[in-house]
């Protein structure tokens, strides 16, 4: 049997409100043809196959497109479940259209499955001849052998519908939830068989990963993480959603791996090349992976021109990373215009963030910091970003009430947030100081 684990679509997502969707509509054009090329015989979405849980149209139409043509009218078998980001029970309103295209859309835990009834096994069409709480059994007329596939999506206490600890203690929830796991895929595994292709599918955090910005917290703090020996002992492989960095698990008791996300999702992924996992398996036997590289994506890229605006005019004359999304920090002596950022945009679309560095400034800042009063620092500061303009006093005196209410002589830092409109809070009084201190 031969199986291709994808995850992490997400699909509907922006990057820093740039749309997506030409690269998600290749990537699947991509994905497409992969499965025909290796002959798959079932695909597994590990989650987060949207990246809200109120996608936009468009990318639900993208998806649905994505399982007709993948599943080739019910002869390739699909499993996908849900991932943090998505709505399970939205990921699954089409079950009773997609089960009979040999389709397994599967969104909470503990849901309970049940066979097809309108398909009968050998007229060429996958067939769920079985199926109970987390798990499936799938004839697929490619293959001589069935799979078991033990299923669980994102397992959160709420979609659990459990509460796993009355501790708040860190260490004491993540044991418990890795625990919870444990048990819950010990008890998937007694439905694989010898005589079948076993396989695990879920959308979690696996303790030792590698984690990437991308990935929106799937946790506070460490505690639902999930030890390695929670991994299902029976299965031949366990796919993983979540992680957006390729990887395999180390230590796990099976082949365990995540297959990362098809496209990069933030700078922090530069260079990272975005593939799917293919698995070879046959009953009772070790599984084989191949990992395939995607090319629809464009690839997130970093300039940083020390040598100011010429050096980025230079690059963007000789066609320097003419497909890529790009991150630019450039070196200036001087705040930059408008004009100056505009055309920058006009000529080179994908140019994402532009974010001056003044180096002779923070210098200065260095040197002066014992040698000048604050307000001092802080005219100085004003004057370098905005070509000499003189800040005005109400101006300072605020920047100081942020610093040191006592020092400004006015108004408290509760006042000064009240006054601009802010509710009183420690957490938001915070982002008062924060966004005024950029914004100087």
């Amino acid at each position: 049997m031969r199986i291709l684990h994808t995850s992490d679509w997400h699909l509907g997502r922006m990057l820093e409100g740039r749309s997506r969707i030409e690269e998600q509509v290749r990537f699947i054009d991509e994905l497409c043809s992969i499965v025909e090329e290796e002959a798959v015989d079932l695909v597994l979405i590990a989650g987060d196959v949207f990246d809200t849980v109120n996608p936009p149209a468009i990318a639900e139409e993208l998806f649905y497109d994505a399982l007709n043509r993948l599943s080739v009218g019910g002869k390739r078998a699909i499993v996908a479940i849900a991932g943090n980001h998505d709505n399970p029970e939205r990921l699954c309103a089409s079950s009773p259209l997609a089960v009979r295209h040999g389709i397994t859309l599967y969104g909470l835990p503990k849901e309970v499955l049940v066979p097809s009834s309108l398909v009968q096994p050998n007229q060429g069409r996958v067939v769920r001849v079985a199926a109970g709480q987390g798990w499936v059994e799938l004839h697929i007329p490619s293959c001589p052998d069935p799979a078991i596939v033990a299923m669980l999506p994102y397992p959160s206490e709420s979609r659990l519908n459990e509460v796993l600890s009355e501790s708040l203690d860190e260490e004491i929830l993540r044991q418990e939830y890795s625990k919870r796991v444990k048990e819950l895929f010990s008890s998937l595994g007694q439905h694989f068989r010898p005589d079948a292709v076993n396989l695990g599918i879920s959308h979690l955090f696996v303790r030792g990963g590698v984690e990437s910005e991308s990935e929106r917290p799937i946790q506070l703090g460490s505690a639902p993480t999930v030890e390695v020996e929670a991994m299902p002992s029976g299965a031949q492989y366990v796919a993983l959603g979540h992680l957006h960095r390729a990887q395999v698990v180390k230590g796990a008791p099976v082949p365990t791996r995540y297959s990362g996300s098809p496209l990069a999702y933030s700078f922090s992924e530069t260079g990272q090349a975005k593939s799917v996992i293919l698995v070879e398996g046959f009953p009772g036997q070790p599984v084989t992976t191949r990992e395939i590289f995607l090319s629809a994506g464009y690839p997130l890229v970093k300039w940083q021109a020390k040598e100011g605006l010429a050096q980025v005019q230079h690059w963007i004359d000789e066609g320097k990373d003419l497909h890529a999304w790009i991150d630019l920090e450039v070196y200036v002596t001087n705040a930059l215009h408008s004009q100056d950022i505009h055309s920058l945009r006009r000529q080179r679309e994908r140019l994402i963030n532009i974010r001056p560095v003044f180096p002779e400034t923070e210098q200065i800042v260095a040197e002066g910091r014992s040698k000048l009063p604050i307000d001092e620092l802080f005219r100085k500061f004003y004057q370098d970003r905005t070509n000499g303009a003189e800040p005005e006093q109400e101006l300072v005196a605020l920047f100081l009430s942020l610093i040191d209410p006592d020092k400004a002589g006015g108004n408290s830092e509760e006042d000064d947030a009240v006054e601009l409109g802010y509710p009183d809070s420690k957490f938001q009084r915070q982002t008062v100081r924060d966004e005024e201190v950029e914004t100087a």
